[in-house]
């Protein structure tokens, strides 16, 4: 009998939970403990099983999240709270001037014509060329779209769609790139952590790597600390790439970075980025955070160079 099935009725398990909400199981334990929210009951098997209104604000906690608030000043709030808190946020704009289009893009959501979708995604990537194309049309996109779902205009289903249909567009793109040729760029294994579901930062990360000419190892998402370190020593990697959003708990990706970094070699950099405010808080010995995608190319560059001098000394020496 798996989770789903021992859980009571109407409530969810919370495999079910994290699948739901993107929120990950030790996020959910940790809140529970230090928050004293969410606050489920217990099935026969003495699991965690979250009632539908547990379930429904964590949703709008997850999407508070996504706004840059902090876990510890709203997991605690009462539901009439969040969904004031919820309602204040003033509304994104549809993007910069050179996406025109995303007023169009976002109709087409709404309405679920995922191929039209796809066919106009994939006709502005092939027009404005793919750094353009990830910076200018799918960061704000991904914005606009978070902001529907914010104030309740998305549902889950409706983002999943754009995500999977985002997601097949940017692979196309990374596929029709040419394979690095010899030396010159790093070595770069892109994943998150083994409590981080989403993808989608990750992959637009890839897309830039890879028209950098780096040699890219993406493991996709949910990766165990283990896995990371061995990847790392099989590609040889230059550069450990890792996203991060903002339901994570800050004290997870501290700790695991700080992990990560004392398991890796020390000539293996990692570079972080992503929605995940306490990446850009602190400086961490040993982490790069990159706020930006389009610094990317600055940091490929400047890798660059510090690999040139380090050959030039080892060779005067």
């Amino acid at each position: 009998m798996n989770d789903d099935e021992r859980a009571l009725p109407q409530c969810l398990s919370i495999a079910a939970v994290e699948r739901d909400t993107g929120l990950s199981k030790d996020t959910l334990r940790v809140w529970e403990r230090r928050y004293g929210f969410p606050r489920p009951k217990r099935d026969s098997a003495g699991d965690r099983a979250y009632p539908p209104e547990q379930v429904e604000r964590l949703h709008v906690i997850r999407r508070l999240l996504d706004a840059g608030h902090r876990p510890g000043r709203i997991v605690a709030l009462e539901p009439q709270a969040l969904q004031a808190l919820s309602a204040a946020r003033p509304s994104t704009p549809c993007g910069p001037p050179d996406a025109p289009e995303l007023g169009r893009y976002m109709d087409l959501i709404a309405r679920h014509d995922i191929h039209p979708l796809r066919r106009a995604l994939d006709q502005a990537a092939l027009r404005l060329g793919l750094v353009r194309f990830v910076t200018t049309v799918v960061a704000p996109l991904n914005v606009a779209v978070g902001d529907e779902w914010m104030h309740g205009r998305f549902q889950v289903f409706e983002e999943h769609l754009y995500t999977e249909c985002v997601t097949g567009v940017l692979r196309n793109a990374i596929g029709s790139i040419p394979p690095p040729l010899g030396a010159g760029a790093p070595r770069v294994v892109l994943t998150t952590f083994a409590q981080e579901a989403h993808g989608l930062g990750l992959l637009m990360a890839e897309a830039l790597f890879a028209l950098e000419g780096c040699a890219c190892l993406s493991l996709g998402t949910r990766t165990p600390m283990g896995d990371i370190v061995q990847a790392a020593q099989a590609h040889n990697a230059d550069v450990v790439a890792l996203s991060f959003t903002a339901a994570l708990s800050p004290h997870v990706v501290v700790a695991g970075l700080r992990d990560l970094r004392r398991q890796l070699a020390s000539r293996t950099a990692i570079w972080v980025g992503g929605q995940c405010p306490v990446l850009y808080q602190r400086a961490m010995p040993g982490i790069l955070a990159v706020r930006a995608l389009e610094s990317i190319a600055g940091q490929i560059a400047h890798w660059r160079r510090e690999e040139r001098d380090a050959a030039l000394h080892a060779k005067g020496a």
